[in-house]
């Protein structure tokens, strides 16, 4: 189910979608609905700067970017899920030690419009501290790491800025040990609270260096289904149909129907954090609500929430809701071995990933290039609520020399010539001979 992607990225990415109703929407005329349960939010968001909005409202559009990228590029038919937030905070790792162009397509791509190192690494550090503390009744845990070759080192700076934005110290390892991709994968598993247990299948031991980030949130609904409420019934697919567990449960919670499809915002917890579903209408398709919502987005997704287009608004609604017990489980070398860079190039991200050309001399006693990049990402929604997690892996290498740069010229022999066969060490002339065509 494609358009169960964006919640959890949406909800893990930190621009706490919220409603658009008001505290005073939520509990207006409830009336008889006494079995209704009021699920709307009354949780206040993280306190972002003006300028930090502005990151959160531009990572949120590289966020669908990234969505629609990756249903374009996804044939398969399957779920998927994948967390951006993820990649945007290895991305920062990487842009703090990048410098010129480099630095300048990561910041534009990631949504920091060349913001700067200092305003990115701000940012990341707000939500790192912030997020997990906004709301006692989720768990959202987030955590980096840097994994270094012994035989290099990190720069000062570098690594001090690691450890105050990205709460992350360098660990020095061998990297020709096989102890080595025991322990990294264990950090994943640790990290992800089992449902990740590795995210390498092998360490190169000419790597620089591995950048990780672990994201793991856990919450239960602010108002859980009742299992004996959940029957098998047929949902019907693309291409046909099948037999699923319906959860179910009448609530008032926002809800909005456009041309294109129908959405409502369920919440987690004491509310600040929730999944936003949305729901094709006949005749449309999740690659046309995929499409809206990135087309849409900069209006759609603001500090204050999602609150649709135009007149389309969400709004206080009592909803029969019935939602699919499910779990995916999804990882980008599924489109190959480059996949989450093949897929993050387009996007507008070259020179990172360019071993000739990349511009980052600031992480390590060399100057390096990202080789290799890779997420993995797995979900569980049931009648208590959702757990999810991801990780992300970026492979630091030593940058290659670049290509020799010559003089240009023209020489074609196309007339009479003079020529010499000689010892090169020497010098001693073994030939020499005329060309003339004849």
């Amino acid at each position: 189910m494609k358009e169960n992607l964006l919640l959890i990225s949406v909800a893990m990415l930190g621009s706490m979608i919220l409603s658009c109703s008001s505290s005073d929407d939520a509990t207006e005329d409830l009336g008889e609905a006494k079995k209704v349960v009021n699920m709307l939010s009354e949780s206040q968001p993280i306190q972002l700067t003006e300028a930090q909005i502005v990151f959160a409202n531009d990572n949120n559009q590289f966020t669908l970017n990234f969505l629609n990228t990756v249903n374009n590029a996804d044939k398969s038919g399957k779920s998927f899920i994948y967390s951006p937030l993820s990649i945007t905070y290895v991305l920062s790792m990487v842009n703090d030690a990048a410098i010129g162009q480099t630095e300048q397509e990561l910041e534009q791509t990631l949504g920091f419009h060349e913001g700067g190192i200092k305003a990115v690494n701000d940012y990341c550090k707000k939500l790192i501290e912030g997020l997990p503390k906004v709301d006692s009744n989720v768990k959202l845990d987030i955590a980096n790491a840097i994994f270094l070759n012994k035989n290099y080192t990190l720069k000062e700076q570098f690594q001090k800025d690691m450890q105050t934005y990205y709460d992350a110290k360098a660990e020095a390892l061998d990297f020709s040990s096989p102890q080595t991709l025991s322990h990294i994968n264990g950090w994943c598993n640790e990290k992800t609270n089992g449902m990740i247990p590795t995210i390498l299948d092998k360490v190169k031991p000419n790597m620089v260096s591995y950048l990780l980030n672990a994201i793991y949130f856990k919450a239960d609904w602010a108002s859980k289904f009742d299992v004996q409420n959940t029957k098998t019934e047929t949902f019907t697919t693309e291409n046909g149909s099948t037999q699923l567990p319906l959860m179910h449960q009448n609530v008032l919670i926002s809800y909005l129907k456009t041309g294109k499809y129908s959405a409502v915002i369920i919440p987690y917890g004491s509310g600040l954090w929730n999944m936003t579903v949305l729901l094709p209408e006949n005749g449309k398709t999740t690659d046309d609500v995929i499409k809206d919502i990135t087309q849409n987005n900069p209006s759609m997704l603001n500090n204050r929430g999602w609150c649709g287009t135009g007149s389309d608004t969400f709004a206080a609604y009592e909803v029969d809701l019935k939602l699919p017990r499910f779990e995916t489980r999804s990882d980008t070398d599924d489109f190959g071995v480059n996949g989450l860079i093949d897929l993050l190039k387009p996007m507008g991200i070259q020179l990172a990933f360019d071993s000739y050309h990349a511009e980052i001399p600031n992480m390590a006693n060399v100057p390096v290039y990202v080789a290799m990049m890779r997420q993995k990402a797995a979900i569980k929604v049931n009648e208590e609520g959702s757990e999810a997690t991801a990780v992300t892996v970026a492979g630091m290498m030593e940058k290659s020399a670049g290509p020799i740069e010559y003089p240009k010229a023209t020489f074609h022999a196309n007339r009479p010539f003079v020529y010499v066969i000689r010892e090169q060490s020497s010098g001693v002339i073994l030939f020499v001979g005329k060309f003339t065509g004849k």
